[in-house]
């Protein structure tokens, strides 16, 4: 987890947001968003919605009253509790990459179907990593798992090998309803669970302007049980949203905040994010540019709306459209994350490993990517200025033309600086072989995936959760 000890920046003026509140409320109440389940349509009537066929219509008043319920932060439990984290406030949590369908075999520089072993190998490398906070969710799509037991089996994995926050399945309220009781067995049971929240799941809108039943009944098992939703837009400009940013802006954000209204009706209190997956498109192509400077600004107004309505924001990641982890997908994803960790976002998937703009996980990428999420919370984490390090009193003592070297200050302080796990710092004349920086991630990840040792697990309750999915059906 990032603690940022530097100032959100905002990308917009007040004015400007203002606009956008504004007309967001507009569609709200005169467009109105399609619900496909008449149990959401009927929560949100006795709110206070107007309801016409599938499509709720919401007064503004009601609107903010109801925003006003969620929490401007939240404590994200983790089994070991020295893994919790605060999502909200000046925190960034970091989550791997989610949903990929498949996965780029870098020795045969090709992309294959993505399988379970490729989702172990990913939960073995974010329980390695020391700057990713969430696991569990959908690190690859396991195409070979049965669709009625995949997400049972991808939770059994990232309790198996991790100790660290974990999220649940959003397909449906069945495989939420599951998720919730698979956290009893870990967390000591479900109305434990419910005082202290365990999973962290992923609510997509249906652009534009729509929820499909799937997901509604998803969020509504979890906001009757205190868990938090990141509710989210995927909107892409030009095809399912406006092509300008800032009609994109509207319509995603009148999506999230009538996520937001259902689900502190159903539960003032729960939880949630104010979240955006979405892109723009490169209307020469059709093809989606998540690495773009344009994505970048989307996502950098989508924290400062959360802001202004007193939520925690999801958005960002280390994003790219390039198809191999090159220098294309080092620059693209470096500005989305450093951006995206400066403009305040408080949960970030896709915070590594991603490729083809979602389409595709990278071993040799994740690593790079978690390099990077270290250089950036070293970056996030400023530097103190102090007596001591101000080192008034050295810089005297060395004097003009000295050396620091054997100075004692320098002795204290020398580990001050992070150091790299990958990244190259020898001279030309100090190695044996030119090693590109993907060919080194490769190395590394197949030390760590040998090596690799899981935190310790209760047998008793591994024997629990194993007899629980053998009877899912």
């Amino acid at each position: 987890m990032i603690s940022r000890e530097i100032k959100a920046f905002n990308y917009l003026s007040e004015e400007e947001l203002e606009k956008i509140h504004q007309a967001t409320l507009t569609i709200l109440e005169k467009n109105g968003i399609a619900f496909h389940s008449e149990e959401a349509r009927e929560i949100l009537k006795k709110g206070g919605a107007k309801v016409e066929g599938e499509t709720v219509y919401f007064p503004p008043k009601m609107v903010m009253e109801q925003v006003a319920h969620a929490p401007a932060e939240f404590t994200l439990h983790a089994r070991n509790p020295e893994n919790s984290v605060v999502v909200g406030g000046n925190s960034t949590v970091h989550a791997p990459g989610y949903g990929s369908p498949y996965v780029m075999d870098y020795v045969q520089n090709e992309r294959r179907s993505a399988t379970f072993e490729d989702y172990v190998a990913f939960t073995k490398l974010a329980g390695n990593s020391g700057s990713l906070d969430v696991v569990g969710g959908v690190l690859v799509e396991p195409n070979d798992i049965e669709d009625h037991l995949r997400h049972a089996k991808m939770f059994h994995t990232a309790v198996k090998y991790t100790d660290k926050c974990l999220m649940g399945s959003a397909m449906g309220g069945k495989k939420a309803q599951e998720s919730l009781e698979m956290a009893g067995i870990i967390f000591g049971g479900v109305d434990h669970v419910r005082k202290n929240p365990a999973l962290i799941s992923l609510i997509n809108t249906n652009s534009p302007l729509e929820f499909d039943p799937r997901m509604l009944e998803a969020l509504m098992v979890y906001a009757r049980n205190n868990q938090p939703v990141i509710i989210a837009a995927l909107a892409m400009t030009g095809t399912t949203s406006a092509v300008t940013l800032a009609g994109s802006l509207v319509q995603q954000s009148a999506e999230i905040l009538s996520g937001v209204v259902l689900a502190q009706l159903i539960n003032p209190g729960t939880p949630v994010a104010f979240g955006s997956a979405s892109s723009v498109v490169d209307m020469r192509t059709g093809n989606l540019a998540i690495g773009s400077p344009e994505s970048v600004k989307m996502f950098s107004v989508i924290a400062q709306l959360a802001r202004y309505y007193g939520l925690p924001s999801r958005g960002g990641g280390s994003l790219t459209d390039a198809l191999i982890p090159d220098s294309q997908s080092g620059y693209e994803s470096m500005m989305v994350l450093l951006v995206n960790v400066v403009s305040g976002i408080n949960f970030m998937l896709h915070s590594v490993g991603l490729l083809e703009n979602y389409m595709t996980m990278s071993y040799e990428k994740f690593v790079i990517d978690d390099e990077m999420l270290g250089m950036v919370k070293s970056f996030s984490q400023g530097f103190p200025i102090n007596e001591e390090t101000l080192a008034v009193d050295t810089i005297i003592d060395v004097g003009s033309g000295g050396n620091y070297i054997a100075d004692m200050h320098t002795f204290n302080h020398m580990k001050d600086m992070r150091i790299p796990f990958i990244s190259a710092r020898d001279n030309y004349a100090g190695v044996k072989e030119l090693t590109d920086t993907a060919q080194r991630a490769h190395e590394y990840c197949k030390s760590v995936l040998q090596d690799y040792q899981a935190p310790p697990l209760d047998e008793k309750i591994e024997a629990e959760l194993n007899k629980y999915i053998e009877g899912i059906s």
